[in-house]
């Protein structure tokens, strides 16, 4: 290990600036909470009650207490891993062992991920058993929660190991991999948002049909009043493993369909219920998911072209001790692997600096959250039903009311509490 290497100081820094960083908002948040976090919000005490904040702030806490000791552990883990050589000798036992780019590649990726997928196991089971448990939140059983992380880790690997051997084909035979590997993961990704709702959401989940009635009428004329054609409204049984609620949309084309929680459907009233749809179609109409793909695709032609470039760079594998990748003899599988190589590296040398662009993300994302806000707002001619349904929504999940403005720009995608009922509010 070259600790003057440049994308070695780059490495080093990354992690502990990103390190820093998330411990000081979170202490700064936990210093707010402490002093704000049982303040009934002007003007709306008869929708807050003392003691729902002061559960708020307790559960609050203990998420609070339980993310550090977490992320000291992976701090070390991640730092030791790189340090101690670990990526090195797994990456030369899996090519000595079959010489072959594909088999390595298979073999890498499963050996690398399986020191952090252990440490999480106890960090989820805390964190699911005692925290959630704990608060009332959390419905499942042991048996439950293994058949989950056995069904993830399947879907995972059916998913991840043909995408992975078709990236190692492109990084093998085509000398500009990075034009066509951008358009695989895009292909990809737009694929996978139309086989998710009707395949693999169903692994884990259950959905119904809304039953006739009321709501469904009501929410069917919401629909069409908006224009938007979905292949049906669809209950989740989300109850049986959490009580926390959500509603979102899903799919393209023939696939699209309206999910709402069960316990969304408990907790609102239609009308309110109503409004969160309307929100949500508020994204739709102002083609909100449109915009960030005609971003995030040339971003993605953009930042593999970059790291063609890296990539090519000699230091960046002799810096974490893969010089011996030049050692071996020439091939296109060997360029291809060191290739694969050069991506993984650079996911690690940047993955501190990510901050960057959650800051640049969560502002434009909360801009659109106001205008899906106002939408509903128009929509169903007053913002009231959404704004007791945010207030209904953020008791029920023990949401914090308000945070420091540094805070919420750096960890919220969606605006704070108080600010999206003061803009939804207002005349």
């Amino acid at each position: 290990m070259n600790y003057s290497n440049i994308f070695v100081i780059l490495f080093i820094c990354g992690t502990a600036i990103n390190f820093l960083l998330d411990h000081t908002l979170e202490a700064v948040d936990f210093g707010f909470r402490k002093k704000h976090g049982k303040e009934v919000p002007e003007g709306y005490e008869e929708y807050f009650d003392s003691s729902t904040l002061e559960k708020t702030v307790k559960y609050e806490n203990a998420k609070y207490f339980f993310y550090i000791p977490k992320s000291i552990v992976f701090l070390a883990l991640n730092l030791v891993l790189v340090f101690s050589g670990f990526y090195v000798e797994v990456f030369k036992w899996s090519w000595n062992l079959t010489h072959n780019a594909y088999f390595t590649a298979i073999l890498f990726s499963l050996i690398t991920a399986i020191p952090k997928d252990i440490i999480s196991i106890p960090f989820d089971l805390f964190r699911e058993f005692k925290i959630e448990k704990k608060y009332g939140f959390s419905t499942m059983n042991f048996k439950m929660w293994l058949a989950d992380e056995i069904k993830g880790l399947l879907v995972s690997l059916v998913i991840s190991l043909p995408l992975l051997c078709l990236a190692m084909a492109v990084l093998i035979h085509i000398k500009s991999w990075w034009f066509i590997l951008s358009i695989v993961i895009v292909a990809f990704s737009l694929g996978l948002s139309f086989i998710y709702p009707v395949l693999l959401a169903p692994i884990f989940n259950k959905f119904t049909p809304l039953e006739e009635g009321e709501l469904k009428e009501r929410l069917e004329a919401l629909l069409e009043k908006v224009g938007f054609k979905a292949s049906g409204i669809f209950v989740m049984d989300a109850s049986k493993r959490s009580k926390h609620s959500n509603a979102y949309f899903t799919g393209f084309g023939k696939s699209k369909r309206v999910v709402l929680y069960d316990t969304l459907i408990a907790q609102l009233s239609h009308e309110e219920i109503e409004a969160v749809l309307a929100h949500e179609l508020g994204h739709y109409k102002h083609h909100h998911i449109i915009k960030k793909m005609l971003i995030s695709i040339p971003l993605t032609f953009v930042s593999l072209f970059v790291v063609n470039l890296l990539s090519r760079i000699p230091a960046l594998y002799e810096g974490f001790g893969f010089g011996i990748v030049s050692s071996l003899e020439e091939s296109s599988q060997v360029q291809g692997m060191q290739q694969l190589l050069g991506i993984f590296l650079l996911s690690l040398v940047f993955e501190g600096f990510t901050f960057i662009t959650s800051l640049i993300s969560n502002c434009a994302s909360r801009k659109d959250e106001f205008q899906a806000d106002k939408f509903s707002k128009d929509l169903c001619n007053s913002g009231k039903p959404l704004a007791t349904a945010l207030i209904k929504l953020n008791k029920e999940n023990l949401s914090e009311c308000s945070v420091p403005k540094i805070y919420s720009l750096f960890n919220y995608n969606h605006p704070p509490l108080m600010d999206r009922i003061n803009a939804v509010t207002k005349d």
